[in-house]
């Protein structure tokens, strides 16, 4: 008999997971993006409340295994979810995706935070930023030297010294590589998500001899069982 199952998503791992499950499992999505209307299981959007508040929809839902599929940098909601499965007395998995690796020839560089991320960019004049709306927060604060190109789920329009453009993964080589020529950037940044959707950006950097700032990874909290892969995670389901 199959348990009923929470899943907690958001990326393109979970989205291909919801498209197995049947209608008494549950999709659960932040409520960023694209919604999806063709799944067999139920979808919901929007938080829980934190941890308890999530523990208290697993028991009035009568959820018996929670999955973690949030993305790698989504350390608050993973936390919450590890501790809510613990108040409720069931099972987390968690499909924790390695990150990138750099070949020989990349100049790749971990900066911890926002500050060390401004810090590292002062030299550079025309940088992307692919790490989400974080950059949006500090338009204000972009250098006379330099122009931000930012690429994130919603666009907007432009501001001075900035270009923000609304796209999602994943994102073709050449794609890519055109991007790249039309903004004459100098420096990718980026999160080392390890998503083969976003990954082209960085074979387009390598090319092209230019350093990627990468936002270090967060630590996420231990739970019940641990995959790096989706179809090692799906064989263990009890569907």
């Amino acid at each position: 008999m199959s348990a009923r199952i929470l899943l907690l998503g958001g990326t393109t791992e979970a989205l291909r997971l919801a498209r197995r499950l049947g209608p008494t499992a549950i999709y659960s999505l932040a409520g960023l993006g694209r919604v999806p209307d063709d799944l067999s299981c139920q979808v919901r959007v929007g938080g829980f409340g934190g941890a308890e508040g999530l523990a208290g929809f697993i028991r009035e839902q009568g959820i018996e295994l929670l999955l973690d599929l949030t993305h790698p940098y989504a350390a608050q909601i993973s936390a919450n979810a590890a501790r809510a499965a613990q108040l409720a007395g069931i099972a987390c998995w968690a499909l924790r995706r390695p990150g990138w690796q750099a070949a020989a020839a990349d100049d790749w560089r971990e900066v911890d935070d926002w500050a060390g991320l401004v810090a590292a960019l002062n030299g550079f004049r025309r940088p992307l930023f692919t790490l989400g709306r974080e950059p949006l927060e500090h338009l204000h604060e972009i250098p006379p030297h330099q122009h931000w190109t930012v690429r994130c789920l919603q666009g907007q329009e432009a501001v001075p010294h900035a270009e923000i453009i609304g796209a999602r993964g994943p994102f073709e080589l050449n794609e890519e590589r055109a991007l790249f020529a039309r903004l004459r950037s100098d420096v990718l940044i980026s999160k080392n998500s390890g998503s083969q959707a976003t990954e082209p950006k960085l074979q387009v950097a390598r090319e092209l001899g230019l350093p990627v700032l990468l936002l270090r990874r967060p630590s996420l909290p231990a739970v019940e069982r641990e995959f790096v892969s989706l179809d090692d995670l799906c064989e263990a389901l009890p569907l």
